[in-house]
């Protein structure tokens, strides 16, 4: 009942008869074949081998099409009847990430095993709803060949990827998350946790105020996030350089770099001065050796190198904060 209410006019699938039921099946199977020949296009320039997987996976829904409309013909005609998907009360909508210009490869998996798993369950359902013989066996045969489709994936991504293969696309994937997320969160990161030191420790020292120590650590975070973010943005579009989506990587520094302003400003919403300064001293500790610790970890710079690079800058812009507030 409540279905109806919150999807009107839509039929009930117990309602569909025999040729309805082969005509949404064949819409459905198109649709899936056309999605996937689109991942294997999308993915085609970066993951050559997975995007062969995707082809592969087209080419059976594309053979499932062929044997219903087959069926479908020598027993109802030429005529489909003109149903889909969004015709019928209880499917669920796609997102479609097939739409979007820049995909991940998990995202990708991820989304073929949600329609593989509901086609499953569409040709088991329907199977039981028929009463024609020859309808019902070809439906129940899509439904184990749609559940053995997870098998079917493993041994087309054996035969087009194999060890070598996969390493290769997790290289592949673990370049572009450096490219796309780490390397402008880092940037944004040290340039909000080092170049609001100085505006934020002068401002604490000058007045004496925490809050409008915090007042002033804020505008500085958020002024340098949004001039870091569409800064990263418009550096480039990612076309030539590999470096994926301007606007992810304009988010992740424009957040970052607010989260390195944030972090020592944020004590200085406590009322006690000094407890205020001692925190927000150890939360910039905190916030140098993270930044040393993702140059080790993601960008292969030596610790002890990171460290003092990173620590001695720190150090310096912090003095100088201090100093010219004290002045």
């Amino acid at each position: 009942m409540f279905t109806r209410l919150l999807q009107p006019n839509r039929r009930d699938f117990a309602s569909l008869d025999a040729r309805e039921i082969l005509s949404l099946a064949i819409a459905s199977e198109e649709e899936d074949s056309r999605i996937y020949a689109e991942f294997a296009r999308l993915l085609g320039p970066t993951y050559p081998a997975s995007a062969a997987v995707f082809e592969g996976m087209a080419e059976e829904e594309d053979e499932h099409r062929r044997r219903l409309l087959d069926l479908y013909t020598r027993k109802f005609g030429d005529r489909l009847v003109p149903i889909r998907r969004e015709h019928v009360r209880g499917f669920l909508t796609r997102k479609p990430v097939w739409l979007t210009k820049s995909l991940g490869l998990e995202t990708v998996r991820q989304q073929a095993w949600e329609m593989e798993e509901s086609a499953w369950r569409f040709y088991s359902e329907a199977a039981k709803q028929t009463t024609d013989i020859e309808v019902r066996k070809l439906l129940g045969d899509l439904a184990a060949a749609e559940r053995g489709h997870a098998t079917t994936a493993d041994r087309l991504e054996e035969e087009h990827l194999g060890e070598a293969g996969r390493a290769e696309e997790k290289r592949v994937a673990h370049r572009e998350f450096l490219l796309t997320y780490v390397q402008p969160g880092l940037a944004g990161l040290m340039d909000g946790s080092v170049s609001t030191l100085a505006p934020v420790f002068a401002a604490a020292f000058a007045t004496g105020n925490t809050w409008e120590t915090f007042l002033v650590g804020l505008a500085a975070s958020v002024g340098a996030g949004i001039s870091m973010g569409f800064t990263e943005a418009a550096a480039d579009d990612g076309r030539l350089t590999g470096r994926g989506s301007p606007i992810k990587r304009g988010l992740a520094t424009g957040v970052m770099t607010m989260v390195g302003g944030l972090g020592h400003a944020l004590p200085y919403l406590i009322s006690d001065f000094w407890i205020a300064t001692w925190i927000a001293a150890v939360v910039v500790l905190i916030e140098l050796w993270a930044i040393a610790f993702i140059q080790n970890r993601y960008m292969q710079t030596p610790f002890w190198r990171a460290a003092l690079q990173v620590v001695l800058g720190g150090a310096l812009v912090f003095a100088a904060g201090i100093l010219i507030g004290n002045a």
